[in-house]
């Protein structure tokens, strides 16, 4: 028998559903997953039945789950209890304070690790960590920090660990900083590219199963904290299909998804591209799964000669000469499977260059139906843009210059800056155009500062990057990160709207996107998510609604004491945490616990000053200096 009753009614908010025909409802019921009514409340409230739930959302903002084009949930979920996140951490002396305290409860012979997710320039003191300041905070523990594709840190412990020596050799793009007498410094630099950054961290220990599915679930739940309900996973380096893939499968099975995921395969060795998308044909299809877990595609990476990293304290890389025939090969492979494909491509010139590739196999083997993207394109070209219009490929962009931006700028200058990348030009030429992060390792995670970005122009540093006629109004944004990625998944009308059929994913929010000021766009998190109708996150008055997280594992990790995204509103528990950091550090006798050897002042003495807590201006100011907590 049909069921006729709704298992859950919205009411009482305000509604932006995305869909033009139904704007702004009075409120939304649920059946079966599914957004069953759209419309006026005298309506939807007496189909009411004994079992249905009715939710008052107090005023509150109600929008479609937001989905993610470009991340890597199935390589972060594997890691995420094992790292210090500093996104969101406004000053470097918070950061440390954390980094210290990490280390007091990290067991050998785990590292400390901060893994991407933070721009130096976010932070009060526009710097990064010296050596000698990580070698003081954690002399035993390996320390591995790494800021966006340009390098690493490492201190002297984590030297020791990964067994970098002065015989070891720099590799291809890479470089291994060191001293005078050749001792490695613990700097890493990409140059431009970031494997060596990559290949160190893949030298640290690793969760076991069990660790890794509850670290999983905890990134996921994460995610839904933000109002994400979707992600286009992205793949990766050091990410196997199909044994890095038995994790989100076990969790798949389990019914302990709590995102959307669409997975892309990126292919793992140099030279053999073509074998790895030969043999993935064989074993799995384009959309073979279901509505929580299916297959997407090839990429990002399709053949290693064409990945241009975007290293902007670099000169752009030129792609080797033979990258036409080996692109060509492997997306003739991808086009006879049916394959949607997407290419990491960041500047103008190597775009150029895969358009004539895939322009020379459109003539033989027609791609227009195939969903294919770029992801990046910050430097793209109107010719460019209007070329991928014509072959029905699309653009998925990023707010990897929120975090980069005063790179380019110091290299390319402000002019050329405005159009990183063009989203206007995009949208006018009718390419389809998703919003993403590439979290985590580069950007963070988190889908507001992404929309601030869009929105503001602006880096996380403050520099306004884009003119007026490159930024988007908030709804626009709102509609990259929602219905219009359902296209990069080929799941068009299937969710992104609040509206009658289509999947209940859902997010109520913390401040209304639409009216609060542009700088605190970026704060908005989720009070309630609803994945196909069922709470998977709750805050404050709903928290009742959704199920508990399971205790983080291990007991150990980051996250159980400072969780992930670091709220700019928090920042009292950061200045307590820097002073159970300078307490901790002044009884085990090390010099934080002595008077400031640049400043002069006692530490002790100026934490227990009059200071103004109240104010972080006034609060730093007070002190004098960071040197305490660092």
């Amino acid at each position: 028998m049909a069921q006729t009753t709704p298992d859950l009614i919205l009411t009482n908010g305000r509604f932006t559903t995305l869909d033009r025909a139904n704007p702004a409802p009075e409120a939304v019921a649920i059946t079966g997953g599914r957004f069953s009514a759209v419309g006026e409340a005298r309506e939807i409230l007496p189909t009411a039945g004994p079992t249905t739930e009715v939710v008052d959302l107090r005023g509150r903002r109600a929008i479609p789950g937001l989905i993610d084009s470009h991340m890597h949930i199935i390589r972060g979920g594997l890691n995420y209890n094992l790292e210090l996140r500093w996104d969101g951490v406004r000053s470097l002396a918070d950061g440390m304070a954390m980094l210290r305290r990490q280390v007091q409860d990290t067991p050998p012979p785990q590292w400390v690790r901060v893994v991407g997710g933070f721009t130096e320039h976010q932070f009060a003191e526009k710097r990064l960590p010296t050596l000698d300041e990580l070698n003081a905070a954690a002399p035993d523990t390996p320390v591995f920090i790494l800021h966006l594709y340009d390098r690493a840190l490492l201190n002297r412990a984590a030297l020791r660990a990964v067994g970098y020596t002065s015989d070891t050799p720099n590799p291809p793009g890479g470089e291994i900083q060191r001293d005078a007498s050749g001792e490695p410094t613990g700097l890493m630099l990409a140059k431009p590219n970031a494997l060596i950054l990559y290949a160190t961290l893949a030298r640290g220990p690793k969760l076991d199963p069990d660790q890794q599915r509850n670290s999983t679930r905890h990134f996921m739940r994460e995610m839904n904290r933000l109002g994400v309900t979707g992600v286009i996973d992205a793949g990766g380096g050091f990410q196997n299909y199909p044994e890095d893939y038995e994790i989100i499968q076990k969790l798949h099975a389990d019914g302990d998804l709590t995102l959307r995921i669409a997975y892309n395969l990126f292919t793992q060795k140099a030279g053999e591209e073509l074998q790895d998308f030969t043999r993935w044909g064989q074993m799995v299809r384009p959309g073979q799964g279901d509505d929580s877990l299916r297959h997407n595609g090839a990429g990002e990476m399709l053949v290693f000669s064409a990945a241009d990293f975007e290293d902007f304290r670099e000169p752009r890389p030129e792609m080797p000469p033979g990258m036409e025939g080996q692109l060509e090969t492997v997306v003739r492979k991808l086009v006879e499977n049916r394959w949607p494909w997407r290419l990491h491509a960041t500047y103008d010139e190597t775009i150029t260059r895969a358009l004539d590739v895939f322009e020379k196999v459109n003539r033989d083997q027609p791609i227009g139906d195939l969903h294919w993207f770029f992801d990046h394109a910050e430097t793209i070209s109107d010719r460019n843009i209007d070329r991928i219009a014509a072959l029905g490929g699309g653009i998925a962009v990023q707010h990897r210059m929120t975090f980069q931006g005063e790179y380019f700028v110091e290299r390319y200058g402000a002019r050329a800056a405005e159009r990183t990348p063009p989203i206007r030009r995009m949208l006018a030429a009718g390419v389809p155009v998703g919003g993403g992060t590439d979290a985590t390792r580069v950007a963070s995670y988190n889908p507001w500062v992404s929309m601030a970005w869009m929105v503001t122009g602006q880096t996380l540093g403050g520099l306004r990057l884009y003119p007026p006629a490159n930024r988007l109004d908030r709804e626009e944004a709102l509609r990259l990160w929602t219905e219009a990625n359902t296209w990069f998944s080929t799941e068009g009308g299937k969710k992104g709207q609040i509206k009658t059929g289509q999947l209940a994913d859902l997010a109520v929010l913390s401040d209304d996107y639409f009216s609060v000021p542009e700088d605190r766009i970026q704060d908005i998190e989720s009070v309630l998510t609803l994945l196909g109708g069922k709470p998977v996150f709750g805050a404050g008055d709903f928290a009742p609604l959704a199920p508990p997280p399971p205790p983080v594992l291990p007991e150990w990790s980051p996250v159980r004491r400072f969780g992930g995204y670091q709220r700019r509103a928090d920042a009292g528990r950061q200045q307590r945490l820097a002073a159970e950091a300078v307490a901790s550090a002044s009884r085990a006798g090390c010099g934080c616990g002595t008077a400031c050897g640049v400043h002069g002042h006692d530490h002790a003495s100026a934490w227990d000053a009059a200071l103004p807590v109240s104010d972080l201006a006034g609060f730093w100011g007070g002190l004098g200096c960071a040197c305490w907590a660092v």
